[in-house]
């Protein structure tokens, strides 16, 4: 099942060299594990309800485990630095949904709960 790594940053500072290195140096972490991002420095964004601050930023990975992996490497540990002196934020790992979701079924599961 696909997972994510989902970040909300804060950038502190105007884009510098750790910034620049980070960014130049992260996809070499993710291709040994299938990484792929899906939302960086998105063109266009629209907070629709409450409020949003900061950055997104969204990788795919095969599975949860190739996404813990990644996080946990030394290649991607030696570049986290070079972020988080400029760009603190929330970082999640999390599964995606399974083929098929019926969100439905869901409801219906929450319903017998209820019960």
């Amino acid at each position: 099942m696909t997972a994510y790594a989902i970040a909300r940053l804060y950038p502190t500072t105007a884009p510098n060299e750790d910034v620049l290195d980070y960014i130049e140096g992260i996809q070499g972490t993710l291709d040994p594990f299938g990484g792929r991002f899906l939302i960086h420095g998105a063109p266009r964004r629209e907070t629709i309800e409450g409020e949003w601050p900061g950055d997104v930023v969204m990788i795919s990975f095969p599975d949860y485990a190739a996404a813990r992996a990644w996080y946990a490497s030394e290649p991607y540990q030696a570049l986290i630095p070079l972020r988080a002196r400029h760009m603190p934020g929330d970082i999640i790992l999390i599964d995606g949904v399974p083929e098929g979701y019926e969100p439905t079924a869901t409801a219906a599961k929450l319903r017998a709960a209820l019960r």
